[in-house]
């Protein structure tokens, strides 16, 4: 499956070494302002090779708009989006080329297709997110433009490494996304005694939305907490998500948990802004684990595809934290999710209007 969403209907292809990879966006509403140069920002936001602690590879990510915008326009056609391959190099993939590396998708696509394509993972890569962060340049649009929506992130934990404070105007001063202007020059010095270990390490990634209306998602088969959560599994090297307080909830008591109510305001947002599959009103949070890197330079035991033990040490240009630019990416699909969701809503509640009693997030 290479298409997500019901109404807004995204499509990728492509793959890491090809020609170039691109996207299809069905059902994307007429009227919407897109052009070219406004892709540039979040796809920069998301590029390897634009500081020492991510991978080297530098690609332009040029998108190209083939069809679904006339005159500065959506149409209300299909939104075509390319993006040629410019910085490839798959002779780094020569010599794993019939080997399984560990941690990697390489033994399981042998088993699913008999066959893959062993530069830069293929389909498999994190290059395929590049297309997500572009579609979601149309929805953060729309989301904001019809509703005031905004789609943020920033980067939550490196390791064991917590920020010890939290401020939204410095989160895109540096390239970690962190929220802690202090805290820099520390994570440079981690990040460089890592990459010179030769090792990896995983990352923390928090989204949240703000302006959400209530009423957004389904209180079964469509809830929107589930569709997040299916949404952000999807991203490469992610192993789990939590909506709100997530996995600290299991420590806590009802009492604790419980979002109480009053008419100026929620007291709380434990929930992360969904009761019942279905926003609150209150702020959307979602918090993303990625695992550590696997593909490393050093040493490890591995099999070849003939079905015997090799030494395998994967060498190329690779990310020692892929959380550090998970950032955009999380943003992006948070973004495509809410708007298919209220596209959703408005098929088929458009109708029933605002209802009262409305109360106000978290005070």
């Amino acid at each position: 499956m290479n298409t997500f969403g019901q109404l807004l209907r995204v499509t990728t292809f492509g793959e890491s070494h090809g020609p170039a990879i691109g996207c299809v966006v069905d059902g994307c509403p007429p009227g919407i302002a897109i052009a070219p140069e406004d892709f540039a920002h979040d796809l920069a936001r998301r590029a390897t090779g634009r500081s020492r602690h991510t991978s080297a590879r530098h690609e332009a990510d040029a998108v190209e708009v083939l069809s679904g915008v006339y005159e500065g326009r959506t149409t209300g056609t299909p939104v075509a989006l390319l993006i040629r391959n410019t910085d490839a190099r798959s002779r780094d993939y020569d010599r794993i080329a019939r080997q399984f590396r560990p941690g990697h998708a390489d033994y399981t696509y042998w088993q699913k297709y008999g066959t893959r394509d062993p530069r830069g993972g293929g389909r498999s890569s994190a290059r395929e997110t590049t297309m997500r962060v572009a579609a979601a340049v149309i929805a953060k649009r729309w989301l904001a433009d019809r509703f005031g929506v905004r789609v943020r992130g920033f980067l939550a934990q490196i390791g064991e490494v917590l920020p010890r404070a939290h401020d939204w105007g410095v989160v895109e001063d540096n390239p970690f996304f962190w929220p802690d202007a202090a805290q820099v020059p520390e994570l440079e010095a981690y990040m460089d005694a890592l990459r010179k270990s030769g090792d990896s390490v995983g990352a923390r990634v928090t989204v949240v939305a703000d302006g959400v209306p209530p009423g957004w998602g389904e209180p079964v088969y469509g809830k929107l907490d589930a569709e997040i959560a299916a949404a952000m599994m999807s991203i490469n090297a992610v192993k789990g998500v939590e909506i709100g307080d997530g996995f600290a909830a299991v420590a806590r008591k009802g009492s604790e948990h419980r979002d109480a109510m009053a008419p100026d305001g929620f007291r709380s947002n434990h929930a992360g802004g969904i009761l019942g599959g279905i926003s609150s009103g209150q702020q959307v949070v979602c918090s993303v684990a990625f695992k550590p890197t696997s593909s490393l330079r050093l040493p490890v035991e591995g099999v070849d595809v003939d079905g015997n033990a090799v030494e395998i040490v994967t060498t190329g240009r690779h990310d020692p934290c892929v959380g550090i630019r998970a950032t955009p990416i999380c943003e992006a699909m948070l973004a495509l999710v809410l708007m298919d969701q209220a596209l959703r809503h408005r098929a088929q509640c458009g109708d029933v209007g605002d209802v009262a009693p409305r109360i106000p997030g978290a005070t």
